[in-house]
This record gives C-alpha cells, structure tokens and sequence, in this order.
C-alpha cells in the first residue's frame, strides 16, 4: 500500500464492491424467503412435482423471479468488475516493483543480496505470483470485511438470538485462519528459498556446462540437480498438504457454525416462537456472514508465494541507497579524481579489502594502477565508477555521465557487433563505428557479424575491443573520464600498441589497471594499490 497507489485505490473501490455485494446478498435472501414462505402459506399441503386442482394457487413468482434475475446479473457484473481491478492493480503494482528493483540493483549493482539468477527468478515466476493475492486473496478480504458485517446486521435486525450465535462462533474462523497462516507462512518461506536455490544451481550449471563438458564433468552434476529438484517438489507438496487441510478445518468449522443456527431457528419454528418467513432468512443468510471470512483462508495460499517474494523485493529495495552509490560532488577545476584515505570493508569480511588511498588525478592524466591480486583495485575502481560506497575516505568522482568504462568482462548484448559498439553513442553512424573498432585495434572485426547472448561467438580479446571501441564512442559523445580493467589482455602487441595510441591521442583522463609492461611504460604515473609504499598502505 505504501509503494503503489494503485493498491490504495482498488482496496478502497474493493470495500465499496463489498458493501454493494453485500447489500445485494440481503436483498437476494428477502426475496427468496418471502417468496417462499408465500408459497407455502398461499397453497398448503399442494404437492409441487405434481399438482392437483383446486388444492391451493401457485402465487405470482414472476416478480420474485425478475429481482433475483436482476440481482444475480448485478452481482454477476460487480464480480467481473471487482476482478478486471484486481488484474489492473496486480500488473500496475508487478510493473512498479519491478521498476524498483532494477533502480536498487544499479544504485547499488555490487550489494551482496541475490544471484543473478534468484533476481531472474525474483522478477518473473515470483512477482507474477502477486497475481493470486490481488485477484483472489485482496477482494476476499475486502468482502470479509464488509459482508459478514451488513449481513449479520441484517440478521440481528430479523432474530437477535440467531445473531448472537453468529457473533460467537464467527471469531474461531480467523483464530484458526491465524493458527493455519502461521504454519503455512513458514512452510512457503521454506519453499521459495528452495526454489530460489534450484534457480541458483540451474543457471551456475547452465554457465558452467561448456567448462564441464570440456573435463567430462556435465553428467556428474545430475544428481545434484536431481536432489535441488527433489527438495522443491517435497517442499511444494508440503505447502499444498497444509493449504487443502487448512480449507477442510475452515469448511468443517464453518459448517457446524450454520448448523448451530439452523438447529436452534428449527426447533423455535416448530415451538412457533419464530415465523416461516424470518427463519428463511435468517437460514439463507447465515452461510453468507461465514462464505467470505473462510474463504480468505482459502485464498491465503493463493497470495502466500506472491507475498514471499514480495518481501524479498522491498528487502531488496529497502537495503539500497536512494541515491546512486558515487559519493562525490562532481569534479572541481584542478582535478577530476580526488581519493583521500578510502578504504572499504565488504559486509561479513573480516579485514578491509583496501585501506589508505590516496589519489589525485589531474585532468588530462594517464594514470596507471597496479598491485597484487585480491589488493584491491577493484575495489578502488568500482569506488571510481560509483558502484560501491567506500566505508571511509573522503571521495571526490567525476559526473555518472561523463565516464567511459570497460570492465575485465565487458557486457554485450544479442545483436551486431555495430550494436554492442553503438551502446556508447546510439546516434553514430556505420562510419563513426567502424573508426571507434580501428582505433580499438580491431580493424578486422565485421560490425555485422552477429553476436549471442552475453557476448557468445566472441573470444575474450575480442569482446575487450568491441568495449573499447564502445568506450572510445562514448568519449567522442562527450565522456571526459575513461577507466579500463585490464584493457590489454588477450591482445597482440599490434593490437595493443593501436589501443594505447588511441588512449593516449583521446585527450581525456584515463585510468587503467594492468600489468603489462607496454601500458605501464605508456602511463604517465604508476599508483601501487594493495602494497606498501613509501612506508604507507596504498
């Protein structure tokens, strides 16, 4: 309710459906019972398979027939109504969640919540479940909070002691509901993170298949699969057992609730204490103030994996930053980057991945970053490119959109190479794209050759140029900051040289991390991260 507007007003358009169904519920019993009790009491003794003349007259039941043709039609529309909002509601709320979820993923894409095959999982199977608590278990409520109580007004209006029996027996329907929610609350928390393990294993499996194919391995991990699989069938038979035993207590409880009523309404009708008529009603009546509250028992497993999910996400949502990770102002005219004493400790490690670095890059500068592996230049360029908040130092980052960068595995999109290079500059034509792959040192590349998912058809040095050229792009659309992991790796030394020629004539401000010695000879400083340097932790 607090996330989406959409909620607040189909609940309140919900409880006005309720309150109409309800009061046509009332309208529905009256004509039944009077009509009746009219019959009876118009040709006692006739018998009505079968009847014979001059033993009574039917009375007139095309009235009776019309208000109940009309009333089922407008219950009938109201039902078509109250589910085309709930559909409506359901995909605004999926559409805003989803939304949500991928602004908390890129403000902050390096937070250790979930794979990205549980945020796949997450964003499909388990967010389309919120459509069973928004067309069945929200309007159930709705009515469970409107009908049972206009109903059992309308009851106490007719016979008091009948409404009293109400009263008393309607409570043990939600103290059981809540004692079944418990039990079925755990039992789908315990399922959706089963099923959200089986997604994990599923898609590292699928990552990993040519690697395991290739030592003769990919058989081995069936029985791995197998038993992921065996744990989210048992876990899913579990919840369904609770969910039909839990209706069968509600249906049983329910039952002997009307049956209380009816007994004691019979014995005071045959005692003449109440009239036919009232009793009709009351009967009629009954079942309807007990219908809606078990039945949002009954919905509650519909709704149960919806919500699961649903906590996940706001879990998701609420753990990132409302701002996107890079702390900084903006740059300032005497230097693009300023890092005063960063350092940053991951959740749950137990010494900081990096401490103490202090950088300053003018504008214009090649500054090259080096140190050992797991010292942390990572982390000290995920901090430039804003992606994580360092938990100390001061930081000083240029603008989200004037950076360039090209990671150690570069993502690529299914298209064209001309596609993937275009990500950096929509607006370039053929000609401007095939120049941002020559200046990347790869010439050879056809910008038409088609590329899979993920970058598939693509070797590793390959898919290093295409982010290069993207990169180089990007700087001709007005980047002035470029940052590079391991740029070189995987290229010949003609390759590398053209690459470093391009970096160096770009006139922006460039930051790589690597090792090899033609790109530290190329850099105009060297900066050791991870290592001691002139007595100070870099």
């Amino acid at each position: 309710m607090k996330r989406a507007a959409a909620t607040r007003g189909y609940l309140i358009a919900g409880v006005l459906i309720g309150c109409v169904v309800a009061a046509l519920t009332v309208a529905q019993a009256r004509v039944l019972a009077v009509t009746i009790a009219d019959v009876f009491a118009a040709a006692p003794g006739v018998n009505y398979l079968a009847p014979t003349p001059g033993s009574g007259q039917w009375p007139d039941l095309l009235p009776a027939l019309l208000a109940l043709g009309g009333i089922f039609a407008a219950k009938a529309a109201l039902s078509w109504l109250n589910s085309l909002m709930a559909h409506r509601a359901a995909a605004a709320v999926k559409s805003q969640l989803r939304r949500d979820i991928v602004a908390a993923r890129l403000a902050d894409p390096l937070a250790d919540r979930t794979s990205t095959a549980g945020l796949v999982n997450l964003t499909t199977v388990g967010l389309d479940a919120l459509d069973g608590f928004y067309s069945k278990y929200l309007p159930q409520l709705a009515l469970a909070c409107t009908v049972p109580l206009i109903t059992g007004v309308a009851i106490a209006t007719a016979d008091l002691t009948s409404a009293i029996i109400v009263a008393v027996t309607l409570p043990l329907i939600p103290l059981f509901m809540a004692l079944v929610g418990w039990t079925t609350e755990g039992r789908t928390r315990q399922r959706w993170r089963t099923q959200q393990r089986l997604a994990h294993h599923f898609a590292d499996l699928v990552a990993g298949l040519p690697t395991l194919q290739v030592f003769g391995r990919a058989r081995a991990q069936e029985t791995g699969l197998t038993r992921s699989e065996d744990a989210n069938r048992s876990e899913t038979m579990s919840t369904l057992r609770v969910s039909f035993l839990s209706a069968f207590v509600l249906e049983l409880l329910a039952t002997l609730s009307v049956a209380v009523v009816a007994v004691t309404v019979g014995f005071r009708v045959v005692e003449g204490g109440l009239d036919l008529t009232t009793a009709l009603f009351v009967l009629i009546l009954a079942p309807e103030v007990f219908l809606p509250v078990r039945q949002v028992g009954v919905h509650y497993h519909d709704a149960a994996d919806g919500m699961a999910a649903a906590d996940q996400a706001f879990a998701m949502i609420d753990a990132s930053p409302t701002k996107p990770a890079a702390p900084g102002p903006g740059t300032t005219s005497e230097a693009v980057v300023d890092l005063r004493g960063l350092g940053h400790t991951y959740p749950g490690a137990a010494s900081p991945a990096v401490t103490g670095v202090d950088l300053t890059i003018a504008p214009g500068e090649f500054v090259a970053l080096v140190g050992p592996s797991g010292g942390g230049k990572t982390t000290v360029v995920n901090a430039l490119m804003g992606f994580l908040r360092p938990s100390e130092g001061e930081v000083r980052l240029p603008e989200r959109d004037t950076i360039a960068f090209v990671g150690q595995e570069p993502g690529m999109i299914s298209g064209t190479i001309a596609d993937n290079v275009a990500l950096g500059d929509p607006s370039a034509d053929p000609g401007r794209i095939a120049d941002a792959l020559r200046r990347a040192g790869a010439p050879d590349l056809d910008a038409s050759r088609l590329v899979g998912d993920d970058g598939e058809g693509l070797s590793a040095g390959e898919r290093r140029r295409v982010a290069t050229a993207r990169a180089l792009l990007r700087i001709d659309a007005g980047a002035r900051f470029l940052l590079l992991d391991e740029p070189t790796a995987g290229l010949d030394a003609t390759a590398e040289a053209t690459l470093l020629r391009s970096l160096r004539g770009s006139g922006v401000t460039v930051v790589v991390v690597s090792h090899r010695p033609a790109v530290l000879a190329e850099a105009d400083r060297v900066v050791p991260i991870g290592v001691h340097h002139e007595g100070s932790p870099a």
